[in-house]
């Protein structure tokens, strides 16, 4: 009995070791987030965004809204000055659809919206796909700080920590193996 639930244990660190990643469920502000310029590589792909604003949102907004969203081997789509106050954007309630050219993507892993004015702005989701990327939604729900980009990193491998620790949870993983092992069946 001792040998199994032992066993049972063994596999649950393995699976924590090896699949143990932080994930930010709420977007949060990156003051240090900077436009690159991949825009002006050759191979262009179109993207579409499609941006739901709460219903708890003002009314509607004059302010100056703008997206990034990205991949994981540094290539960034820019959508400057989304807003459009005179065709009723990001009014409250409301699903705008845009169509943004930029780099070829991967998958987009991150996403940033910029917000800048004074009326304030609170979206519900905003999703990215592209004719060679699958769909991803990032989820808001909250309303975007002025003058900071506000969003998601899902991209692994973007902390210069990350690949240590994975690196670590590899090392724990063969040594609690070896030991678990020479534990379960004796000596090896």
């Amino acid at each position: 009995m001792t040998k199994a639930v032992s066993f049972v244990i063994f596999f649950a660190l393995i699976f924590v070791t090896s699949h143990g990643q932080s994930i930010i469920f709420n977007p949060q502000p990156l003051p240090s987030f900077k436009i690159n310029d991949t825009q002006s590589v050759a191979a262009s792909c179109s993207y579409t965004a499609t941006i739901r604003t709460s219903c708890s949102s003002p009314t509607y907004t004059r302010d100056q809204i703008s997206l990034s969203f990205g991949d994981a081997y540094g290539n960034q789509v820019y959508a400057p000055r989304l807003d459009d106050p005179s065709t009723g954007t990001f009014e409250r309630c409301s699903v705008d659809t845009y169509q943004i050219t930029g780099p070829c993507l991967h998958q987009a892993c991150y996403l940033y919206l910029y917000r800048s004015g004074y009326d304030g702005w609170k979206p519900e989701s905003v999703q990215v796909y592209g004719y060679y990327t699958g769909a991803v939604t990032f989820y808001y729900n909250t309303h975007i700080p002025n003058n900071v980009w506000y969003g998601f990193n899902y991209c692994s491998g973007t902390s210069t920590s990350k690949p240590a620790m994975k690196w670590f949870g590899h090392a724990f993983q063969v040594v609690f193996c070896f030991q678990c092992w020479k534990g379960l069946f004796g000596s090896m």
